[in-house]
């Protein structure tokens, strides 16, 4: 079990090696394994990419971010044109049913809409957004349609956690409700954590997932 003082070492190392991030800008705080991250960004890509790496960083429980972006005046739009941009991206993303997609954008913050079948194309609509010159941060109410009986999906989750992490697998709770998965149980590590939700979400026809998971401490 780490220290936070190596915990925060090793965050501090991690960031400043991940070139998709200005680590000076950030500050990092840890304690009982609970990283808090503050600082000013410049997009909210550079955001994401510092979430990313935070939770890369084995013995890390928790992320709470305190970061906020502020655009440079060279890298402002107006929320029109943001729209426009966000639309094409989404038209030209192969794994994007755009069609059945709505967006609306109010002071550079994007909000996404619509259905889709998969889990995989509501990420990839985010992904299409997110790293947009002037996009501040990205709010998603897509929903993923459910399709299958709720046997089935506790079924295909169960196998999925099994060859993905077998270990994670045995202590892992899935129920059901509708397009809806809450897991339980104990997992090592916040990336294991990472990984079971991940395999729950990529399960046709599950529309959310509820994470009750624990970090054992």
């Amino acid at each position: 079990m780490k220290s936070d003082l190596q915990l925060k070492s090793d965050i501090t190392s991690e960031l400043a090696w991940d070139p998709a991030v200005k680590a000076s800008a950030i500050g990092v705080a840890v304690e009982d394994g609970v990283v808090t991250l503050t600082g000013d960004l410049d997009s909210y890509a550079e955001q994401k990419a510092v979430e990313k790496a935070v939770r890369r960083v084995a013995g890390v429980r928790g992320v709470v971010l305190g970061l906020e972006v502020k655009l440079a005046p060279g890298q402002q739009r107006a929320d029109s044109d943001i729209a426009k941009a966000a639309l094409a991206a989404l038209r030209w993303h192969a794994s994007v049913p755009h069609e059945r997609l709505q967006l609306q954008v109010d002071d550079g913050w994007v909000t996404l809409g619509g259905d889709v079948d998969w889990h995989f194309q509501l990420a990839a609509a985010e992904q299409c957004v997110r790293p947009l010159v002037g996009v501040r941060g990205v709010t998603s109410n897509i929903i993923v349609k459910p399709r299958a009986g709720a046997g089935d999906l506790s079924g295909e989750i169960l196998e999925a956690l099994t060859r993905h992490a077998q270990r994670a697998g045995r202590k892992i709770e899935v129920r059901v409700q509708g397009g809806t998965v809450t897991l339980q149980g104990t997992v090592e590590s916040l990336s294991e954590r990472d990984a079971a939700v991940a395999a729950a979400e990529a399960t046709r026809g599950v529309s959310s997932v509820v994470d009750r998971l624990s970090i054992r401490g």
